[in-house]
C-alpha cells in the first residue's frame, strides 16, 4: 500500500518561501516510475492542481503558480518537493501530494498560511 506524507508547511509572511516535502512509502524501487502531483485546497474552495513531475523529471505548473513554484524529486529518497517562493496570501491552503501510479493515493496534507 502506497503512503504519502507531506511536511514543511507553516506560517510565513508574504514574499517568503517554503519547501514542502512528500515522502512516499510502500512503492519500493518503483517510485522512480511514478508521476507525482501537488494539489492545494484553500478555505471554502475546491481542491486545485498545482504542479506535476513525470517519471523522467518533466515538470508542469498551473498558471497561478508558474514562475514561483518549483517541483522536484529525489528518487533515491522516494520523495518529491515543492519549492514555493514569493508567497502571497492567496497561496494559503492545505497542500497535498498525490500519485495515480498503481492506484489513486493522497497524502494527509500540510497547511501553508501566508499572513503578515
Amino acid at each position: 500500500q502506497v503512503q504519502l506524507v507531506e511536511s514543511g508547511g507553516g506560517l510565513v509572511q508574504p514574499g517568503g518561501s517554503l519547501r514542502l516535502s512528500c515522502a512516499a512509502s510502500g512503492t519500493g524501487s518503483s517510485f522512480r516510475t511514478y508521476r507525482m502531483d501537488w494539489y492545494r485546497q484553500a478555505p471554502g474552495k475546491q481542491r486545485e492542481w498545482v504542479a506535476r513531475i513525470t517519471s523522467v523529471g518533466r515538470a508542469n505548473y498551473s498558471d497561478s503558480v508558474k514562475g514561483r513554484f518549483t517541483i522536484s524529486r529525489d528518487n533515491a529518497k522516494n520523495a518529491v518537493y515543492l519549492q514555493i517562493n514569493s508567497l502571497k496570501p492567496e497561496d494559503t491552503a492545505v497542500y497535498y501530494c498525490r500519485t495515480v501510479s498503481g492506484g489513486d493515493y493522497w497524502g494527509q496534507g500540510t497547511q501553508v498560511t501566508v499572513s503578515s
